[in-house]
């Protein structure tokens, strides 16, 4: 009996001894990671939703605001029957339900049915009260202007953060960062119990832009005219205070509606203005005639023998729309001699006009606050031809962005300085405090304030007698310059005769600008020349504007007409 018991008591003890190694190990040695999976069933991490920062205007307009929506998901593991919840969700949702019931058979605890709802997709998901399936707020962005600045703009993602435009560069001042708070629910899943929201630890700001509602509609109206009567590819406008460097419109063709940006091309999502480069033709005399001034080296009533509208240069052969004999410098730009440039830049030589194309900021990023800018395109004289000098001269061998150019003609509109483009404005926190001002910024003084004048006051030829007669806006002063040219065919490497962009380039009023204008027509099938497109369009935007602006018309002046030899 005393054996017995003695082993039915060492069986006792083992078992026991073995039950408290396993209790020892939940408990001591697993405690922890236990504890927390048990807590994690009745606890849910939610989005604390945030109002992302308000994109403004100017004059404090709304362009992007954020609306609080709803977003539905489910926990697959809650749901007892898949096929008649995914039959109840599919009219709501517009999705077929075998589609919803794979969603709701997944091996994931967590999924999104469908993100950002309309209002009453969220009601009638509510009233359907099925089990393990939720509601939960997010932010969504809104565009009330649609197309409007919408390569400005930009888009935002379904993750409420940028993905183009000034809402990607911007995206941690506009929208901070995720944050979330934990949430209980009971065995059902319902929510009995959410802690105190936490203070943002990153603040959110507003963005206040350079752009002017009413400027950036009559640039997209006009452009949209010009691409649609000349049948063109696309096109881009720039508007932008020669005094600061703020870009009061940016507009390019084709746009899209960044609300439902994922409807539309990659074309049209881009940003032209700013990214894409072309051969700017006649419109970068102008360059070439600063420089030349500023270097002495050329006056105004200087003259050059226009060849009888051709000339030959290592080996090919330039020609001139018209075949002109003696031409004053004036004349040059005032009829967009070709010619008369390849003389004017052989006398400034490969340095020096290197030196002021680069000056202008041309090769170089300007710094505008715009994702993908693109600096152009200038090869060193090193590595020029024995034509570079030439076809340099006239606008080819070199490449340019529409902002690009726009920023450096500013420079010839305010007195010789380089501004940085920009299109913000400022920053203000959400209750309305001023956080940053953004001030304008010199680059550089690229030429003197006499050789701008002088600039100015002959460029108001072209289009008082010239070839940009389409730019006159009645009762303003204008200086500008038309531009032509022809793109390179990549598939034959040389210039087509078909394929060009027509461009002009401005300023208004002449004698004190307030804007500089550019407008670049990529691959008109009709009406194929800067001054018969380019031109008016400049013509009705600047028309509009001025009166917008109340800008008081520029005084009488007596207009002499020079005509060539």
């Amino acid at each position: 009996m005393r054996a017995r018991i003695l082993a039915i008591f060492l069986i006792l003890l083992l078992g026991l001894s073995g039950i408290g190694v396993k209790v020892f190990g939940i408990q001591i040695r697993q405690g922890d990671r236990l504890a927390e999976r048990a807590a994690r069933q009745y606890l849910r991490r939610l989005p604390l939703v945030s109002r992302r920062g308000t994109i403004y205007d100017r004059a404090g307009r709304e362009l992007a605001v954020s609306l609080r929506v709803s977003s539905v998901f489910a926990e697959p593991a809650e749901i007892q029957d898949p096929a008649e919840t995914a039959r109840a969700l599919a009219p709501v949702l517009g999705h077929s339900a075998k589609e919803i019931q794979a969603s709701l058979t997944t091996d994931k605890t967590f999924v999104w049915l469908q993100r950002q709802l309309e209002p009453r997709q969220a009601e009638a998901i509510s009233d359907l009260n099925l089990k393990g399936v939720g509601l939960a707020p997010e932010s969504r962005r809104f565009y009330p202007r649609q197309e409007l600045a919408s390569h400005v703009l930009g888009m935002v993602g379904l993750e409420d953060r940028g993905l183009e435009g000034v809402e990607v560069l911007y995206d941690d001042l506009l929208g901070g960062k995720p944050q979330f708070v934990v949430a209980q629910q009971d065995a059902l899943g319902r929510l009995v119990f959410r802690q105190d929201e936490p203070a943002p630890q990153v603040p959110i700001f507003d963005v206040h832009l350079t752009i002017d509602e009413v400027l950036q509609y009559i640039a997209e109206r006009e452009l949209a005219r010009a691409v649609e009567r000349s049948g063109a590819k696309a096109g881009s406008v720039v508007v932008l205070d020669p005094a600061t460097g703020e870009i009061l419109a940016l507009a390019n063709q084709p746009t899209f509606d960044p609300n439902g940006y994922k409807k539309a091309s990659s074309a049209a999502k881009r940003n032209r203005a700013a990214t894409d480069y072309f051969e700017p033709g006649s419109i970068f005399k102008v360059i070439l005639a600063a420089g030349a001034l500023e270097e002495g080296v050329i006056r105004p009533t200087d003259q050059f023998f226009g060849e009888n509208g051709a000339i030959e240069v290592g080996g090919v052969t330039i020609r001139d729309h018209e075949k002109y004999g003696w031409i004053s410098v004036r004349q040059i730009l005032t009829h967009s001699s070709n010619v008369g440039a390849i003389k004017i830049g052989q006398k400034l030589g490969k340095s020096l006009y290197y030196h002021y194309i680069s000056g202008f900021g041309f090769g170089s990023l300007t710094g505008v606050d715009l994702p993908g800018e693109t600096p152009g395109m200038i090869r060193r004289p090193k590595g020029w031809s024995g034509l570079s000098l030439s076809v340099l001269s006239i606008g080819q061998e070199v490449s340019v962005t529409p902002v690009q150019f726009a920023a450096a003609f500013a420079a010839l509109a305010n007195g010789g300085t380089l501004m940085r483009p920009h299109v913000v404005r400022g920053l203000r926190t959400q209750d309305g405090t001023l956080a940053r001002q953004i001030e304008p910024v010199v680059v550089r003084r690229v030429i003197s304030e006499q050789t701008a004048r002088t600039m100015l006051e002959m460029l108001t030829s072209v289009v008082d007698e010239g070839t940009g007669k389409e730019a006159a806006v009645p009762g303003y002063s204008v200086a500008g310059k038309t531009g032509t040219a022809q793109k390179v065919d990549p598939a034959t490497g040389r210039y087509s005769h078909r394929k060009i962009v027509a461009s002009f380039v401005g300023a208004v009023p002449a004698e004190s600008p307030r804007l500089v204008i550019l407008v670049a027509i990529d691959e008109p099938e009709t009406l194929r020349w800067g001054g018969s497109i380019a031109a008016p369009t400049f013509r009705e935007i600047a028309q509009d504007a001025m009166k917008y602006l109340k800008v008081p018309p520029s005084p009488p002046r007596d207009v002499r007409l020079v005509h060539a030899n």
